[in-house]
């Protein structure tokens, strides 16, 4: 894999045309538009900082098991162990979200409104259809993620030029508007809450870590794959949502419409007519089913990775390599598996989206804490922040842990409960067994 294709698949799984999509409405909900113009630059320069830590880790350990690596060889077994089975979590949700959102964008094309029993069976299929390219066609995949790079720019530009030239837009003026619809108070904790749409979009850049053991010269370009697929998504997304905010005819309309369209949706179909907004719509559908794509590769090389040291239940079945395919065939139907069964679980994408954001940005933060208190990685590290290295690994630190706190509160609560079901049940088996026989990546422990 080169350097490009390397970028191409952390920036397909953050996917603009996916997170930023997705969650408008709530985020529109929340803050109203200064949550567009404020909140999306916001939080992109805060998970810069989460980016060039974990660039900088990558650039020392560029191994496929990313964070879960890098917190073993700091923290110990059981660091890596807990970091491995977050990121795992993160990935599962996160693709459940993305494959949900593409049903319900998918579904005004099959003539079919949201809620009918159809929209799940519709999320399902898309789940199977990326399980079997991911099985079967690796090398396919590989070019998908590419072509997901052209998608996701052209699809954004087609949006962007269809709304400039052809809509009625506000005055810019409106990108100032405090709206809170939500009725909660104060409008800066409302504003907080309403940043899960910006920073949701925002994880699954580890990906390129992932893939660095099948990158060239990964101590340089996977870490340039990381930071970039985060700069490059948040000056694109950011065109993207200005042009979405300024071209709402009827706020009210467009939050009502969350009950049988998606608001982005009805905002398109607004200012552009019922084809040529529908058609918008199809291009996000596109894109969000390449995100799921490559959100699954990124998964199920997770769970290959942490198999591969036994650290998962069944780990001599799920590290088998397909010896035709050459692809971790059992990992990637588990976790296909996996994430419609998360959907099943939760039934709401922002309660899933908020699971995912928590439970991946604590795999982000525990390996940049613990390289915050080790310091001699970075002899090993080509790729690096000089001066500004523990700086920035002390923001991002911060940012991931305040990021963890708001994003389980009301109305996010059940992806509080559920992490927290989550980790006391992995406690429970840590203590119950594992750590016994558990020794942690064998590399890791001459570190």
């Amino acid at each position: 894999m080169g350097g490009f294709s390397n970028f191409a698949i952390s920036f397909s799984i953050i996917s603009i045309l996916t997170g930023a999509v997705t969650l408008y409405g709530y985020g529109l909900e929340m803050g109203g538009p200064l949550q567009m113009s404020l909140g999306w630059p916001a939080a992109t320069v805060f998970t810069l900082t989460v980016a060039m830590a974990m660039a900088e880790m990558c650039s020392a350990w560029p191994t496929s098991g990313a964070m879960y690596h890098w917190a073993a060889a700091l923290g110990g077994p059981f660091a890596g162990w807990l970091v491995a089975w977050l990121n795992i979590f993160g990935l599962t949700a996160m693709l459940a979200g993305i494959d949900y959102s593409c049903a319900q964008f998918a579904m005004p094309f099959l003539g079919a409104e949201r809620g009918t029993g159809w929209l799940f069976a519709l999320f399902a299929a898309i789940a199977v259809s990326q399980a079997v390219l991911n099985h079967y066609g690796v090398r396919l995949v590989a070019r998908f993620n590419d072509l997901s790079v052209a998608v996701h720019i052209l699809g954004v530009f087609a949006i962007l030029g269809a709304l400039l030239w052809f809509a009625p837009l506000r005055p810019v003026s409106f990108l100032a508007e405090a709206v809170n619809s939500n009725g909660r108070t104060p409008y800066w904790w409302a504003f907080l809450l309403g940043m899960l749409q910006a920073q949701w979009t925002f994880t699954g850049f580890d990906a390129s870590a992932h893939m660095a053991e099948e990158t060239e010269n990964p101590r340089i370009r996977a870490p340039w794959g990381i930071v970039l697929s985060v700069a490059v998504s948040g000056v694109v997304g950011y065109l993207l949502l200005l042009a979405l905010t300024l071209a709402i005819g009827d706020m009210n309309a467009v939050l009502a419409s969350k009950d049988s369209v998606p608001p982005a949706i009805a905002i398109l179909r607004s200012a552009l007519g019922e084809r040529i907004g529908s058609a918008m719509g199809g291009v996000a559908a596109v894109a969000m089913w390449f995100c799921g794509l490559s959100s699954l590769t990124s998964a199920s090389r997770a769970v290959y990775s942490l198999a591969r040291d036994g650290g998962t239940p069944a780990a001599a079945w799920l590290r088998r390599v397909d010896p035709r395919h050459g692809c971790p065939a059992r990992a990637v139907w588990a976790v296909a598996a996996a994430s419609v069964a998360a959907m099943a679980w939760t039934g709401a994408v922002p309660v899933v989206t908020s699971f995912s954001t928590v439970a991946l940005y604590l795999a982000y933060g525990v390996p940049i804490v613990l390289g915050l208190r080790r310091r001699e990685w970075l002899d090993a590290a080509e790729w690096r922040l000089g001066a500004a290295s523990r700086p920035v690994h002390g923001l991002a630190a911060a940012y991931s842990a305040a990021a963890c706190v708001v994003l389980v509160m009301p109305p996010n609560e059940l992806a509080g409960m559920t992490l927290a079901a989550s980790m006391a049940g992995l406690l429970a088996i840590w203590f119950g067994g594992v750590r016994s026989r558990y020794a942690g990546p064998e590399w890791a422990r001459r570190v």
